[in-house]
């Protein structure tokens, strides 16, 4: 006899234990995995599932290293970025192995059962204080010294020959390039004005009329890149150009500015000239649906790269204070939590845009203010962080609320959720799968009772909002920002 629905029992679901999904039947899940897994191994380098006949090219095209000689010894090298232009939902991805899954909980599960990610784990392999950390200074005035001497580019005549020098080579990258540019558009830190005075980047995205489609520029980017890779070094410039790496959309290296004072990370990525250099509404939400019902993740990163004239745009209208604001949060990531090791080396932390919108999101949500003290700017973004499941934040400057695809994005939305003001399709949280790493170092500096903890941060700082404005209050945030002259 069949049991009453009252009862709430629920047929029993097939786990895949590849991706997380969850079946009905076994024969549904062998369906599945003959479709999607049979036969793939996953990459070591990236984790991504491939053909096993395939994994050498894979490892080939998509992790190929230029590298120039002794360049390592010779020059202190930033960073490497991200080798994606955008990163896709790597929130599911396990930190401890390349294995992939179809939930952030199946994710989760797999990393306590397999590879015993305790809390305690967590809290050993997540922070690390570095020299020049957050905890150092010890009152707001210090806080500010230290944003205005170190994290703020300086205004001087090396700054103005930086201009000069970053403008050079981006005429001599477009003189060089082997084919006709339409219109070229720039953008990363140094562009945004969210720099800081040890790390700057700068990308350059070049549409030409020669690719005859989308699928012309996915064939032909690896020889462009290639030839790209060898005009950059003529003698003119081959001691300040330093070639770093090569990604299936980008060219990378590092350039030596303005008499070797510091340098820039640049990322040179041809693209197809897909609607000019102006959208209109029209032709903007028939691009979106292109870009939502996509599959091809390659495609979908040459999509988005048309999409960089707008992010840039968002970032940069923010005040010169909120742009401060932004510097000390990327110091604060680079400074407080511990590098990855063999154990963990699959973690990714935030991109650096993600931080950007976060930070103008906290900072719209107090009104906009013009003046603000950074210690409690920066106590209110990790009181954010700390309640990340929490974060729903979107802008509607590019697309409509009642815009089919932002809807359907939305209501299908994993937390943290950031969408991308330029992007209805992206929650630019995805790019991470440490989100509860983030809190627990954010929790440890504004935990009122941290021995550590300056005495001057431990007051509870209080928020002022605009009443009417009810989101605030589903994180509990309050703030007060006022003039740095008042602490």
């Amino acid at each position: 006899m069949a049991l009453p629905r009252m009862w709430g029992l629920r047929p029993r679901s097939y786990n895949c234990e590849r991706c997380g999904n969850d079946f009905v039947s076994r024969t549904a899940l062998r369906y599945h995995f003959q479709a999607k897994h049979l036969g793939r191994v996953h990459c070591e380098t990236c984790g991504k599932e491939v053909l096993r006949e395939c994994l050498l090219q894979h490892a080939k095209t998509d992790h190929e290293m230029i590298l120039t000689s002794n360049h390592r010894s010779y020059w202190d090298m930033t960073r490497k970025r991200r080798t994606k232009f955008v990163a896709t939902e790597t929130l599911t991805s396990c930190r401890m192995c390349p294995r992939q899954f179809g939930t952030a909980h199946a994710r989760e599960y797999h990393e306590k059962q397999e590879h015993h990610f305790t809390a305690s784990k967590r809290a050993q392999m997540s922070t690390a204080f570095k020299p020049e950390n957050i905890l150092e200074y010890k009152t707001p005035a210090e806080l500010t010294k230290f944003v205005e001497a170190k994290l703020r580019p300086i205004s001087n005549a090396v700054s103005w020959g930086c201009a000069s020098e970053v403008e050079k080579i981006i005429e001599f990258i477009e003189e060089v390039f082997p084919l006709p540019i339409t219109y070229v558009t720039k953008g990363g830190s140094y562009i945004k004005g969210t720099d800081v005075q040890d790390s700057s980047d700068v990308d350059i995205v070049l549409f030409s009329g020669a690719f005859q489609s989308l699928e012309d520029c996915q064939r032909k980017i690896p020889e462009v890149l290639e030839e790209l890779g060898k005009r950059l070094t003529k003698p003119s410039w081959i001691n300040r150009v330093i070639l770093q790496e090569r990604t299936p959309f980008s060219l990378r290296f590092y350039f030596k500015c303005y008499k070797d004072h510091h340098g820039h990370l640049f990322d040179i990525m041809p693209c197809y000239d897909m609607f000019g250099p102006t959208l209109s509404a029209g032709l903007k939400e028939g691009f979106y649906r292109k870009l939502y019902h996509c599959s091809d993740s390659d495609k979908i990163q040459l999509y988005t790269m048309a999409l960089l004239k707008h992010q840039v745009e968002f970032v940069k209208a923010s005040t010169e204070r909120v742009k401060d604001l932004i510097r000390l949060m990327k110091h604060w990531f680079k400074t407080s939590f511990a590098t990855p090791g063999e154990e963990n080396k699959f973690r990714r932390l935030p991109s650096s845009y993600a931080v950007e919108l976060i930070t103008i999101y906290v900072w719209e949500l107090a009104g906009k203010p013009m003046f603000f003290s950074y210690v409690q700017g920066m106590r209110a973004v990790l009181k954010l962080l700390v309640q990340y499941q929490e974060i729903c934040a979107v802008w509607h400057k590019h697309y409509r609320p009642n815009f089919p695809i932002f809807q359907k994005v939305f209501l299908k939305q994993t937390r943290p959720f950031v969408l991308d003001p330029a992007n209805p399709a992206f929650n630019v949280c995805e790019n991470s799968n440490a989100w509860d790493e983030v809190a627990h170092v954010a929790r440890e500096l504004v935990k009122p009772n941290l021995a550590s903890l300056p005495e001057e941060w431990a007051p509870s700082f209080q928020f002022t909002i605009n009443a009417a404005n009810d989101s605030i209050q589903s994180h509990g945030i309050e703030l007060t920002l006022v003039d740095e002259t008042a602490s």
